[in-house]
Parts: structure tokens; sequence; C-alpha cells
């Protein structure tokens, strides 16, 4: 998988839905999104493709880390070292929502809030080298 790889950028960006199939259609509808299987062990989850671009994922609820009944967008910053970075993030003021854990060929990747209760993900994205 092809994600963005510099300090500081966007690297991933998901919808957790609480109606994953709606959801698809909606976006097939609008934006001309394609939708292919990716095996999570925990739920269903596919990756979405613009063209011929992957431009994030989308699965149901139980595929995400924040307890809510509410669909939500998820982005996840691409950083250097996801263990200092989250770190350094708990001393300012953020909170865990799930540690740094490695993700088999996506990278090593970590949810928290920032001080005003915004979620977002770090991550450090696999290099063709660890796969």
């Amino acid at each position: 998988m092809e994600l963005y790889d510099d300090h500081g950028t966007v690297a991933w960006c998901e919808c957790l839905s609480r109606d994953p199939e709606a959801a698809m259609a909606f976006f097939a509808a609008t934006l001309g999104w394609s939708f292919e299987p990716f095996d999570m062990e925990a739920a269903p989850y596919w990756l979405i493709h613009s063209g011929d671009h992957l431009v994030g994922g989308l699965g149901g609820l139980a595929a995400g880390d924040i307890e809510t009944g509410e669909s939500y967008w998820l982005t996840s910053i691409e950083v250097d070292n996801v263990d200092e970075r989250w770190a350094a993030a708990m001393e300012a003021g953020g909170t865990a929502i799930r540690p740094p854990h490695d993700v088999p060929g996506v990278g090593r990747v970590a949810l928290l809030r920032d001080p005003t209760g915004a979620a977002l993900g770090i991550m450090t994205s696999a290099s063709d080298d660890d796969e």
C-alpha cells in the first residue's frame, strides 16, 4: 500500500460508519469512489479509490477505536517516530485512545485526542523494506 511518508503530512483518512454499505453507495454516487475489500481481522474494511489513487479507508464502527454510535472521519498524520511523538503529545496535554502499535503492511500507528478533544491518528508508514 503506497502512503504518504513526509513528517507532518496527512497520511490516511478513514470513514468509520454505522452503515458502511450506505456510506459506500453515497460516496460512489457523489464522488465516483470505488471500494476494494481489505483484510482486517476485527471487522469488514474497504480501501477507497478515486480512479487509480488510493485515498483512504472505510469500515464499520467496530473497525475503529473510538466508542460512539455516530459515523465519523478520522485523519492520521505521518510522523517521523510514533513513539517519540506519542510521548510529546501526552506531555503536551493529549489523551490516549490507543497507544502505539504495529499494523502489518501499514506501519506503526497510535490514536489520541488533542487537548480540545479532537481525535487524530499518528503513524509512521511501513517502508517497502518493512514488507
